[in-house]
């Protein structure tokens, strides 16, 4: 198990300094940014009665996974990891926030395999009971939960049922004889008091290629149709066993656990008027083409939320990506342009250009080198919309500094297919390779020993290269660059 880093160290090493005084590459989050993000998103769900899962993957902190449960609110403390030692490195955390008195429980999102199961039950046996939920999308998954039962002195866990939305990555399709199997072999399991079954949940992650604005909330829509009809499966099995053994029941509401940043955050649209009445009918109304204007969307998914509210269901979303944001989303257009802009991109990577080559690139245009490549950036492209030239890079300069003055373009309204002013064309290891791109008459002159800061398209895979954030706050009028706390990273499995 990686040994934690020392935030005390840390902080005596960086706090007070500038992004001008540290070595690079280093990564950088602006807690202004960061806050206004987190707060959208549970505003949000508290306006909409909706349940809140925060994923917390993508940075691997406990001061953002405070910002992301609210930390002086009262609400339950749902959170998600893709790792176990994320699970592990949180409960102190969620220790914390049971002893004041919240409901607490942590997803560990991947489908159960053995080598799992004792660590989760080390979990299971610090925080209690139904604090632990795991994930299952095959039948011969059921039989760990019997082991994770056991070794966590007989506190069973929580279970999500996994459901393949489209997204293709894990996840069972609803509807086929493999889902009824599962949700058999699940009831038994819960029956035999092994688990007790949460509900279904799924992962959008295919929304990341939508680029209209809104068009997203027609992929939430779906999933929580998807999970419905799952869901009534359940409900029906549940029904057949109380019938064959009255004994056996449960008046627990599903959850419905839907979500990724692109359709999570739609639920911050402000036609989505909570105060409006709800729906007389019991039906949803007829889910609308997802290129179908908002006006649409949001008629729909509030009458299906109303629909789910009557049947025993609860919906619940969850995300991880949307408190830093990053140009994949940007490229995403889940939501307007007011509402999603490259100014709330709170993670950039500080970096020094090495040398500058003019006249290299492929049409004559400059070229220069900065000292972070694949492992400060990562190597993940924005998914690519068909047709037309699409943005191809690694990153974009953000206006800092002295190209701040220069007013380098941002990605703007048309981006993807619309983009400019420096990128990173090129990486290896070590190296970036930064081009400009744009008419060589606005070519905006940069210089060896400049610093800069970039724009990374998936935070996610960003921050694993990375020990700790380096925090500023860009609301210190004048001290914007001033490092005001260091956070450090859970890094590994």
């Amino acid at each position: 198990m990686a040994v934690p880093l020392s935030k005390d160290l840390l902080r005596a090493e960086f706090v007070g300094k500038t992004l001008h005084e540290v070595i690079t590459p280093a990564a950088v989050l602006d807690l202004a940014k960061v806050e206004v993000n987190c707060n959208l998103m549970l505003e949000a769900a508290q306006r909409l009665q909706l349940s809140w899962r925060a994923h917390i993957k993508t940075h691997k902190t406990e001061e953002l996974t405070r910002l992301q449960v609210g930390d002086a609110s009262s609400s339950p403390v749902n959170l998600i990891v893709s790792t176990i030692l994320e699970a592990e490195r949180v409960v102190p955390l969620l220790q914390e926030y049971r002893d004041k008195g919240r409901q607490i429980n942590v997803l560990y999102s991947f489908p159960l395999y053995p080598s799992s199961t004792p660590r989760l039950a080390a979990i299971s046996k610090q925080l209690g009971p139904r604090a632990v939920t795991v994930m299952v999308d095959h039948v011969d998954q059921v039989a760990y939960l019997d082991t994770l039962t056991t070794e966590s002195g007989g506190i069973a866990p929580l279970v999500f049922l996994k459901v393949n939305v489209g997204s293709d990555r894990a996840g069972v399709v609803p509807g086929t004889s493999t889902c009824t199997s599962l949700i058999t072999a699940l009831l038994a399991s819960e029956a035999a008091g092994a688990s007790e079954l949460l509900g279904v949940y799924s992962h959008a992650g295919h929304s990341y290629a939508t680029r209209e604005d809104w068009e997203a909330m027609g992929i939430l829509g779906a999933e929580f149709e998807g999970l419905k009809e799952v869901a009534e499966e359940v409900q029906r099995e549940q029904k057949k066993a109380h019938v064959q053994n009255p004994s056996h029941t449960t008046h627990r509401p599903l959850v419905l656990s839907v979500g990724a940043t692109p359709t999570a955050t739609t639920i911050q649209h402000p036609d989505l008027d909570p105060s409006s009445s709800a729906p007389s009918h019991s039906e949803p109304t007829p889910n609308p083409n997802p290129n179908t204007n908002a006006a649409a969307q949001t008629t729909h998914l509030k009458s299906l939320l109303h629909t789910l509210s009557t049947q025993n269901l609860t919906p619940e979303v969850h995300a991880g990506v949307y408190p830093t944001l990053d140009l994949q989303q940007l490229a995403a257009h889940a939501r307007s342009a007011p509402y999603l802009h490259s100014g709330l991109i709170a993670l950039s990577v500080l970096a020094d250009i090495a040398s500058v080559y003019p006249l290299r690139g492929p049409s004559g245009e400059t070229e220069a080198l900065v000292n972070a490549g694949s492992l400060a950036l990562g190597r993940e492209p924005c998914q690519e919309m068909v047709g037309g030239e699409q943005y191809r890079g690694w990153g974009i300069v953000m206006p800092w500094g002295e190209l701040a003055a220069e007013k380098v373009p941002v990605p703007g309204e048309g981006f993807p297919r619309e983009h400019g002013g420096w990128e990173v064309a090129k990486i290896s290891q070590e190296h970036g390779v930064l081009r400009w791109v744009g008419g060589a008459d606005d070519e905006v002159p940069v210089r060896v020993g400049q610093r800069v800061r970039i724009w990374p398209n998936h935070s996610c895979i960003t921050g694993a290269g990375h020990g700790w954030y380096l925090v500023v706050d860009s609301r210190n009028t004048g001290r914007e660059d001033e490092i005001v706390d260091v956070w450090p990273r859970w890094n590994g499995w």
